[in-house]
């Protein structure tokens, strides 16, 4: 098809820009060089509106077809900031920021959707308005969601928007996707027992505050076995537990768990956290201790528009011959946030036998550029045939 030889002969150039973002991670909303370079390359494409800040640090590109008949403007969004993790690839083009790499491919997402915007500033044949979006702070700074109040949506009229993520272990440039709820609600707990610390060797002296927490982070396993309907989706992880004392001979005074809870239906979500509130202040009372319990809530379920994945379907099996059937994921998407605003999609393209994301050893597949980014034009073409 001319939109994947077009992305043939640009492939290198769009390697070149991911590998260069690559190089230079930026952590949540500090994608400060990232967000100059897309504005920059915008503007080097001839986009008729380039507007930087949204989101703070987010940049929107507005590219116009050669007709506009109908008033249809459909979005288009990558994001652009990398993780908190040491890479360890050994590329040539690795990480030169310390504590910080691209380990979940957002610089791919964020090349390919320059390398659709370049192809579609040159040809603009299509029937209406493509506006590109480039967030910052994917990674549990809910960037997305200060795109959407800081009314990015109404003030360009957008109308649909689309979003993409790579996938290792799929097949190189194959597609698959979900209507429906597809990634799931991410909420986040913090609880600290209080007991009363004293002497290991006198242990009736006190109230024990690692015994206590180390039945509720057995306990907190209910509410997924026990609380929730077997056939939803649920995982309540607890991820750490630190006590105040580091000594061999001495029972703490406070121990501090925190952990996640993972869901894809309003019901459970408020079901997941009442049981972790009462469970953590149940067991606590029951030692003679307290527990201060936060219940943090983030980014909602990413819901997919039953119309709009439907065709966002049609066009990967356009691109590449076919589209399968994707799982649930129990990993969080802050794309959710625009899909409440709007009717949209989300896909996954394959990135072959890699590292899982957030892995050290994690790289995003070049090969994987021209099915991305044809895919993104396709939806603009397709979505939009030109007058």
């Amino acid at each position: 098809m001319p939109v994947k030889n077009r992305f043939a002969e640009l492939q290198d150039e769009i390697t070149t820009w991911r590998r260069d973002i690559h190089e230079n991670p930026e952590i949540l909303f500090e994608t400060h060089r990232t967000s100059a370079l897309v504005a920059d390359k915008l503007k080097e494409f001839g986009c008729d509106e380039i507007v930087t800040g949204i989101g703070r640090t987010g940049v929107v590109g507005v590219i116009k077809g050669k007709t506009d008949t109908k008033g249809k403007v459909i979005g288009l969004r990558a994001d652009m900031d990398a993780l908190p993790i040491l890479e360890a690839t050994g590329l040539d083009y690795a990480s030169k920021t310390p504590g910080a790499m691209h380990a979940c491919g957002h610089d791919g997402h964020t090349a390919m959707l320059l390398g659709a915007a370049k192809y579609l500033a040159e040809t603009r044949n299509f029937d209406g308005t493509a506006v590109v979006i480039f967030q910052p702070a994917e990674e549990g700074g809910g960037g997305g969601k200060e795109m959407c109040d800081d009314g990015m949506m109404d003030r360009w009229n957008i109308q649909e928007v689309y979003g993409m993520h790579n996938w290792p272990g799929g097949p190189v440039g194959a597609f698959s996707i979900r209507p429906g709820a597809f990634f799931a609600a991410t909420d986040q707990f913090d609880v600290t027992f209080e007991g009363r610390g004293g002497h290991a060797a006198k242990p009736h002296e006190t109230i024990d505050t690692t015994v206590m927490a180390s039945q509720a982070v057995i306990a907190l396993q209910t509410v997924a076995s026990r609380n929730a309907d077997p056939v939803e989706q649920i995982v309540v992880s607890v991820t750490s537990f630190e006590t105040s004392s580091k000594a061999f001979n001495v029972i703490p005074q406070s121990v501090q768990i925190k952990g996640t809870v993972r869901t894809m239906d309003p019901d459970i979500r408020d079901l997941a956290e009442k049981r972790v509130q009462e469970i953590c202040a149940g067991v606590a009372a029951t030692f003679g201790g307290q527990a201060e319990v936060k219940y943090m809530r983030g980014y909602p379920v990413m819901v997919n528009s039953d119309e709009q994945t439907e065709f966002a379907a049609k066009v990967a099996a356009d691109v590449s011959g076919k589209c399968e059937d994707a799982p649930l994921v129990m990993g969080g998407e802050d794309f959710a946030y625009m899909l409440e605003e709007r009717p949209g999609a989300y896909i996954l393209v394959g990135n072959g036998d890699t590292a899982p994301v957030h892995h050290p050893e994690y790289n995003f597949s070049d090969d994987a550029i021209p099915a991305g980014c044809s895919w993104w034009a396709e939806i603009i073409e397709q979505r939009m045939p030109a007058a």
